[in-house]
């Protein structure tokens, strides 16, 4: 036996109710920016930001350039040592060696010329050339042409003078601590008579070595027969 039905609502003693008014279905969407489920969403532990196209990785950071400064630095104090040498030398060879404390000194380059003038006027071979040999005489084993021209050069001098004497030391040259050329004067009685001249120069090298000063060359500079 059927049971009881429900009662249609839509039937009633009128006729049927019209039909409810129809309405667009609306579909749940996601949380936007400015609700308050997006805006409470946890972020611990999320992510970097994606990078400027998805799925590459960010672009590897530029090489850091090495400063050049420390270069520069060191090229300018190599420039300075340079410029400190090249005064220094400018200012040694502007005062002739006056301030290097050089070995060469008036009175020691005096003392040796006139020895060098007194072994000519005698004819003392051994003198000249230890000399003329200018710091070699150790090392030079056969001497006979250095004592052949020994005595030539003491022969043309006697030709010229019987008597010198040195009387001053007029100007000296360094050509570094233990050489100098020097320019003297000395007073000669001419070999021929007649009277002193004190006003004849000549011009010698001289060189120290070993405690002494050598007389590497003499050039007379007053001309003129004696």
């Amino acid at each position: 036996m059927a049971g009881p039905h429900p009662p249609n609502h839509t039937v009633g003693t009128d006729g049927p109710t019209p039909q409810a008014e129809s309405r667009p279905v609306e579909f749940p969407t996601g949380p936007t920016v400015g609700d308050p489920v997006f805006a409470s969403a946890p972020t611990h532990g999320a992510g970097p930001p994606p990078g400027p196209y998805a799925g590459q990785p960010p672009p590897a950071p530029y090489p850091r350039r090495r400063s050049k400064r420390p270069l520069i630095i060191g090229i300018l104090v190599t420039v300075a040592l340079i410029a400190a040498m090249t005064v220094a030398i400018a200012y040694g060879v502007r005062t002739n060696g006056a301030n290097t404390g050089t070995a060469v000194s008036e009175r020691a380059a005096k003392a040796a010329i006139q020895d060098y003038l007194d072994a000519l006027e005698h004819r003392d071979t051994d003198v000249i050339v230890r000399n003329a040999l200018c710091g070699m005489y150790d090392g030079v084993r056969d001497k006979r042409s250095d004592q052949a021209l020994a005595k030539m050069s003491s022969d043309a001098f006697r030709k010229q003078f019987s008597g010198v004497e040195l009387t001053s030391i007029d100007k000296i040259v360094y050509l570094s601590q233990y050489q100098a050329q020097a320019l003297f004067t000395m007073r000669v009685s001419p070999a021929t008579g007649g009277p002193t001249r004190g006003d004849v120069q000549g011009v010698a090298q001289l060189l120290f070595q070993r405690g002494q000063i050598m007389v590497c060359s003499y050039v007379l500079r007053t001309g003129g027969s004696y």
